[in-house]
């Protein structure tokens, strides 16, 4: 049993562009030792309050990181294997745990497993593990046409109907598991076949019970495909959509309906849940009124889930994904050297987020909340989360004039700008403008 993921919160980082490696690996000349600069903000994570690190890719790869060169080799521009297995030991030290990203819906085109199935011809062996459409006899064409991810060239696809392709990607995850980390994130697991992870992961957790596993899933069925592929979690594309658009629009219907579906999803798994990552939009950017960045991380924090929070969101930073060549460069910047170089107006923020992350680990069953809708305007929304005897009251105003709701139960404030006033039989619950606050039974 993972018992562990219950009291989880991750610190999302990207590393190749956190250390500022070049863009281009054949840049890099030999190894450059820079997995040290994401130690010197281990301690940033722990006084943030997190209790683990999810890694974009750190394997070999050209360029971006996703188009995976070799899976067994750490990227030369982060280090080596000595240098990850010191990042390893220094976070496993704070009480930190880590999981990587596994990229296994696709290789770069400079992988030398596809290289050799191009040079070896069809009747290579390597030949099955990819969709190769090989030209005709006679052909001017130099190479066979191949599967893709979405069209992307330099993406080629792995064939997951090929039985070597499902060992291989057992034995990667295997390999880093036995190494020390902590789980692993299913990079485009909605693109695999969902018969290839359930032949996968039985073989993964037979070596590794305890290993953390979800799958990044956009659209479509989540709870099926929890219950089809065998993985823990999924990402909940879902609820980070209706948390920035239900603010930006003042519409907490919104948000009460995809709570609803939240809920559905909570009596399969228990969803992987963010407010920003490294393929969208941050935050800060997302909303059109900066005071609701408080709502949104309220929501995230007292709603079911095992949540994220992209590096530097902690600081209110700014950046905005373009879809196009570079596009995701103001998403991934480089970090400082050190936490004592961040310009000081992201600090409060920060302070915010070392509260309500305080708040969910002071509350463990969180983890699997469930909402009730308490009452409901365009504006304005009042929610129990609940799991078994457990409650807790958030109380979110996004509208210009203040809310008051009145209850009959005995509350006492645990973070927020509203105030309560006990009355002979009932409690008024008093908003300011664009207020929020989180409230327990004072009895609890």
């Amino acid at each position: 049993m993972r018992n562990w993921i219950e009291h989880a919160v991750w610190w999302h980082v990207y590393p190749l562009g956190f250390v500022g490696a070049e863009r281009d690996a054949r840049a890099c000349d030999g190894v450059v030792r820079r997995f040290g600069q994401l130690t010197a903000w281990l301690d940033y994570a722990v006084n943030l309050g997190v209790s683990g690190i999810l890694l974009g890719p750190v394997f070999a790869s050209s360029t971006h990181g996703y188009d995976t060169i070799d899976h067994f080799q750490i990227d030369p521009r982060l280090g080596d294997d000595g240098d990850f297995d010191a990042f390893i030991d220094a976070a496993h030290r704070r009480g930190l745990r880590i999981v990587l990203d596994g990229v296994f819906n696709h290789v770069g085109r400079e992988c030398p497993i596809f290289r050799r199935a191009l040079a070896g011809g069809p009747a290579c062996r390597e030949a099955s593990w990819f969709h190769l459409r090989w030209p005709p006899e006679g052909s001017s064409e130099e190479e066979p046409d191949y599967a893709t991810f979405e069209g992307h060239r330099q993406l080629v696809a792995l064939n997951h109907r090929e039985p070597a392709v499902a060992e291989y990607v057992a034995r990667v995850m295997t390999h880093w598991l036995d190494r020390g980390v902590d789980g692993w994130r299913l990079d485009a697991a909605y693109s695999v076949p969902r018969q290839f992870w359930s032949a996968v992961l039985p073989a993964v957790r037979a070596r590794h019970p305890q290993a953390y596993i979800f799958g990044e899933l956009i659209h479509g069925d989540y709870s099926g495909f929890v219950r089809e592929t065998g993985v823990d979690a999924v990402t909940q594309y879902e609820l980070w959509k209706a948390i920035w658009s239900s603010l930006n629009d003042r519409n907490m219907f919104e948000l009460a309906w995809a709570l609803k579906r939240h809920n559905e999803m909570i009596n399969t798994f228990v969803p992987q849940t963010f407010i920003g990552n490294h393929d969208v939009t941050r935050i800060a950017s997302q909303l059109r009124d900066e005071r609701h960045l408080a709502h949104a991380l309220v929501i995230l924090m007292t709603c079911g889930g095992t949540p994220s929070i992209y590096a530097r969101d902690e600081q209110a930073f700014r950046g905005i994904k373009e879809h196009r060549v570079g596009g995701d460069d103001a998403i991934r910047p480089v970090f400082p050297a050190t936490p004592g170089d961040l310009a000081p107006f992201g600090w409060p923020t920060y302070r915010l987020h070392q509260e309500l992350i305080g708040l969910r680990r002071r509350y463990p069953w969180l983890h699997r909340a469930r909402g009730r809708v308490i009452e409901l305007r365009n504006a304005d929304l009042l929610l129990e989360a609940f799991h078994e005897e457990n409650r807790l009251l958030v109380a979110l105003n996004v509208a210009d004039a203040p809310v008051v709701y009145v209850i009959t139960t005995s509350v006492v404030r645990l973070a927020g700008n509203l105030t309560t006033q006990r009355k002979p039989i009932t409690t008024e619950i008093a908003l300011p403008p664009h207020g929020w606050g989180i409230l327990a039974s004072d009895a609890s």
